[in-house]
Parts: structure tokens; C-alpha cells; sequence
């Protein structure tokens, strides 16, 4: 006899073939409130995790479960050991010595966490690196040309701009918060939201409470650059600015800088009939301060402080116009190389950071440095994302220039 056939009924070409459910992080938020949150760290070395521990332990959470390490050849491996399936992760990156490894952490973690199925992705970067390279110098190559040859250049600011633009559309990176962008239009090169929040509340606040008799200090800009800064701190503590202008005479830097370039040749060909305007050099004027610091506390005010003979030859100044004592504050301390034994030598009486970046080892070297923490701010700031709600708050009493 002939074997019986077992039909199925048919399938349809709908649910043969359906698609694989996507990740929740594929999908539009329906009720963000009802998700959870975890905060990483990029890096697992105790100093880099410092940071991230305070801002877990004002949060009342923990740090989440991961392990960051180089492996003999050099590369990064990302290894997370929990489940982020559905929740909003922030990244907390700080940035030690070797700045284009910390990139790369930031990167592998934020894939790693976006194939997990997170739900977001927000990347917490209180220094941003490369920042001060944000402008064409000498003879650097524009915006169309550094597009162009960006695969073959890593130490430019506007390639890690793009690295991090790389890290929104391919790895799921949404939202960034930073502290105080050397360049506030660097925000402008993102497509998604950045953050720029302000230590400025912090630094006047140890100013008003740990430098004693704060009241007869003057606020100092070591450059004009610097000078709306100043011109901010001064004005919110009721205090009197001094702007250091000039230059020491017969610098090493006047020919590398490109004021007399491009340099004399002789026997040029010149087209008959063109005459160009003879053009004054660049100079600047020999070193004066502009504002009365004598018999004052001196108070200099900056972003970033990472090479600090600038400020080491700013604290002379002042202290031959008649300062007694002389404050460094910044936001960022990067103090590398040679910096704390120059701050220790040096006529510089304290140096006051945040700990953005990591300088542990810095102040074992030179007691002078002293750190402000700011890991209030950054949990705030994760607290209200988080939620939905507004950052507004965080901005109050803040002015453009600081």
C-alpha cells in the first residue's frame, strides 16, 4: 500500500520568513520612567574609577559590572558581565596620559553595550580630549582636507570629532556630557545632544570658603584670551580683575609661529604693475599688567592647566607688581610632563582642579595641588536625563563666558 502523506497546512510567506524581533534599543522609548539604568566606567584602573565611584554612590547605585584591559598586542578588549537589555547606560570615561587609548575604550564599550541591547547610550566624558586643537595654526590643513586624509592623520581634533560622530551612528552612542569645552562651538559638530556643564559654581565656591580673605584678591587672566573668563569670576564675586598682556621679548616661538612668515627672499620676481600695501609685523608689547594687583591675593583663572610655564611666569609677574599670594584655578589638570615639580619650584602658592581628569600622582609630587570634586553635577546631570527631565537647573546663574 502506498504511504499515507502527512499535509501541513501551508505557511504563509509572512511567517516563514518574519524578520528577528529587534533589540529594545532599536525601538522608539514608550515609557522611558519604567526602565532601569547602570553607570560604567571605560577603564578599569582604580584611578580612572575614582570618579565614577563617587557619581554611582550619589546616584545610590553601583557600578556596573565590566572589565576593561590592553591585551599583549596592544588592543582593547571590553568584556560587560551583566544584563543591559532595555536600559538607559551611561559611560563615565575619564581621560589619563594616553588619550587615543581612552578613545578607544569609549568606542568598544558603546558597541559592546549596543549589541547588548541597551536602550540608550550616553556617554559621560567630563574632559574632552583634543579640545585646544580646535583651530588652524601655521600651516594646517582646512576642514575639506583633513575630511580627506582623516584615516591617515589620528592627532587631529576635527578626526576625533568624527570618531565620535562614528560612535552615534554606528555604535549607538546618544547624548554626551562634558565640562566646560575649551571651544563652546565644538558642540556644534555633533548631531546629537551635547551637554557642556560648568565648574564654575564649584571653583567659586572653595574660593569664597578656603582662600582667606578672599575679599582683597583680584581676579587675573594670564592672556587676553583668558580675559572674559576673569572678567565672568570677577564680577560674580564682587572682586577687581587684572589682565597680564604682552610677551617677553626675543622669544624662541617669534619665528616658529608664523608672524614672519613667509620669510624675505631676495631677487623675487615681482608681475609689473603689482603693487602690494606694505604690511606692519605682528609684535607684541613687552609684558604689563593691566589692573592693580599690589599688596593683593592673585587669583588666576583658566579652563585647562597642562603645561604650566605659562602660569609659572604669570605667578612672577605678579609677584614683582606686588601680589603676596598667588592662586591657580582650572577646571581641567592635566599637569603633564615636568608640571608638578615647576608648580612646586615656582612663585605659585596653591593649584586648585577638578577631578576631570585623574592627577593622583600629581599631587603625591607637589602638595601645592589641591582638587575640587564634581561628581554632584555629573550624577545630577545623569539623574535628570535619566528621568526626562530639565537641565535648566544646572545651568543657573551661568553666564556665556564661563
Amino acid at each position: 500500500m502506498p504511504k499515507k502523506l502527512l499535509l501541513l497546512p501551508p505557511l504563509s510567506v509572512s511567517s516563514a520568513f518574519r524578520a528577528p524581533r529587534a533589540c529594545p534599543a532599536s525601538r522608539p522609548a514608550m515609557n522611558a520612567a519604567r526602565t532601569g539604568y547602570r553607570v560604567f566606567s571605560a577603564n578599569s584602573t582604580a584611578a580612572c574609577t575614582e570618579l565614577a565611584k563617587r557619581i554611582t554612590e550619589r546616584l545610590g547605585a553601583e557600578l556596573g559590572k565590566s572589565v576593561v584591559y590592553q591585551e599583549t598586542n596592544g588592543e582593547t578588549r571590553v568584556e560587560i558581565k551583566e544584563s543591559v537589555r532595555g536600559q538607559d547606560i551611561f559611560i563615565i570615561q575619564t581621560i589619563p596620559r594616553d588619550v587615543n587609548t581612552a578613545v578607544m575604550e569609549l568606542l568598544i564599550m558603546a558597541y559592546a553595550l549596543k549589541t547588548a541591547c541597551a536602550r540608550n547610550i550616553i556617554g559621560v566624558i567630563p574632559y574632552f580630549p583634543y579640545s585646544k586643537q580646535s583651530k588652524m595654526r601655521k600651516r594646517g590643513s582646512i576642514v575639506c582636507k583633513l575630511l580627506a586624509s582623516m584615516l591617515a592623520k589620528a592627532d587631529s581634533f576635527f578626526f576625533l570629532l568624527l570618531v565620535l560622530l562614528f560612535l552615534f551612528y554606528f555604535t549607538g552612542l546618544t547624548h554626551i556630557i562634558t565640562m566646560d569645552l575649551h571651544q563652546k562651538e565644538i558642540q556644534g559638530f555633533f548631531s546629537f545632544p551635547v551637554d557642556n556643564l560648568r565648574a564654575s559654581p564649584f571653583l567659586l565656591q572653595y574660593i569664597q570658603e578656603e582662600i582667606p580673605n578672599y575679599r582683597n584678591a583680584v581676579i587675573v587672566a594670564k592672556s587676553p584670551d583668558a580675559a572674559k573668563r576673569a572678567q565672568s569670576y570677577a564680577e560674580r564675586l564682587r572682586l577687581g580683575l587684572a589682565v597680564i598682556h604682552g610677551e617677553a621679548q626675543c622669544a624662541e616661538l617669534d619665528m616658529d609661529d608664523g608672524r614672519h612668515s613667509p620669510p624675505m627672499v631676495k631677487n623675487a620676481t615681482v608681475h609689473p604693475g603689482l603693487e602690494l600695501p606694505l604690511m606692519m609685523a605682528k609684535e607684541k608689547p613687552p609684558i604689563t599688567v593691566v589692573g592693580d594687583v599690589g599688596g593683593r591675593i592673585a587669583i588666576i583663572v583658566d579652563d585647562i592647566i597642562d603645561d604650566v610655564e605659562s602660569f609659572v611666569a604669570a605667578a612672577e609677574i605678579l609677584k614683582e607688581r606686588g601680589a603676596y599670594k598667588i592662586y591657580v584655578m582650572a577646571t581641567h589638570g592635566i599637569l603633564s610632563a615636568e608640571a608638578p615639580r615647576l608648580i612646586e619650584e615656582s612663585s605659585i602658592d596653591e593649584v586648585v582642579v577638578t577631578n576631570t581628569v585623574p592627577h593622583e600622582v600629581q599631587k603625591l609630587q607637589c602638595p601645592k595641588i589641591k582638587t575640587v570634586d564634581i561628581s554632584l553635577i555629573l550624577s545630577e546631570a545623569i539623574r535628570r536625563i535619566h528621568n526626562g527631565e530639565s537641565m535648566a537647573y544646572l545651568f543657573r546663574n551661568i553666564t556665556v563666558d564661563d
